[in-house]
């Protein structure tokens, strides 16, 4: 694959934009990742842009409830594979990306929907490892893994994320609240506390796993006592020796979603309150607000 089979202006990446298509690809796309300090390589394995959660955050376009359809592994090795050679051996970090963030920092699973809805999924883990590794970025860039963590249970996403784990990889895991209404509101989903708890124990049991927690003022009002201290009581039932850590995280991009008006960044001071209290229990916290 050459570079002028991408699709698309030569415009550059701004950690503002994370589209998915802007590479003229199925299921491989680059982003400018603010949190992760480069290009992230990203796989999407929904490109119906079908996700089983709907979060008002959502920056997904035409977003709707499901699940990923068949992947077609072949194409997305080659697709996986082409665009890392043009990330090493092209023009496209010159042209596309601003200086300082020219560097492959990862290889994310993440896209317009749940990843582990997939049932290729754990083939997909193994492939992104058998790729990164013959590319010679084994020990340089990350594998990860970006969900909801609400398919844990099922065995074939276990697989994944044990085989995750031995390539030495992460998960970023999702908890935006603590309590049944916050996930109702946030995540528009029925679920309990324990229940998250639960999937998140078990995920951090397979492979290195931070907690990944979107923070923001809904109608003005940010978080309150209660529902932090509940969200709190979440990562503890987990079990915070278990944890890598917490990236707490603003609203970055825009949402596309109904609620998108009501939404507003929470205040830098109430960010460094929440990471106060992780820290306090011992979490290791990373800030991108």
């Amino acid at each position: 694959m050459g570079q002028s089979e991408m699709s698309g202006e030569a415009r550059q990446l701004e950690v503002a934009d994370h589209s998915r298509d802007s590479a003229g690809l199925t299921y491989v796309y680059p982003v400018v990742s603010r949190r992760a300090g480069g290009v992230s390589v990203g796989i999407n394995l929904n490109p119906n842009n079908a996700c089983n959660w709907r979060c008002i955050y959502c920056q997904v376009p035409d977003l709707r409830r499901g699940s990923a359809p068949p992947i077609e592994l072949a194409q997305l090795e080659r697709e996986l594979r082409g665009f890392i050679d043009v990330l090493l051996h092209g023009d496209f970090m010159r042209m596309r990306v601003p200086e300082g963030m020219r560097q492959i920092v990862d290889i994310a699973f993440s896209g317009n929907g749940e990843p582990t809805s997939a049932k290729e999924f754990p083939l997909a883990i193994e492939l992104a490892g058998r790729v990164r590794r013959e590319a010679g970025l084994e020990g340089t860039v990350a594998l990860r893994l970006i969900t909801n963590g609400s398919l844990v249970g099922r065995s074939r996403v276990q697989d994944g994320l044990r085989r995750l784990g031995e390539l030495g990889g992460e998960a970023w895991f999702k908890v935006d609240a603590g309590t049944a209404d916050g996930y109702s509101r946030i995540n528009n989903v029925e679920l309990s506390p324990v229940s998250v708890a639960r999937n998140l124990h078990s995920c951090a049991t397979l492979c290195t796993t931070w907690v990944q927690t979107c923070a923001f003022a809904f109608d003005g009002e940010g978080p309150t006592e209660e529902e932090v201290s509940a969200y709190l009581d979440v990562l503890k039932l987990a079990g915070i020796e278990k944890l890598a850590g917490v990236h707490l995280y603003g609203l970055a991009r825009p949402s596309t979603q109904p609620e998108a008006s009501r939404l507003s960044r929470l205040p830098e001071e109430k960010m460094e309150a929440i990471a106060g209290r992780l820290r306090a229990m011992g979490l290791s916290v990373r800030i991108s607000p």
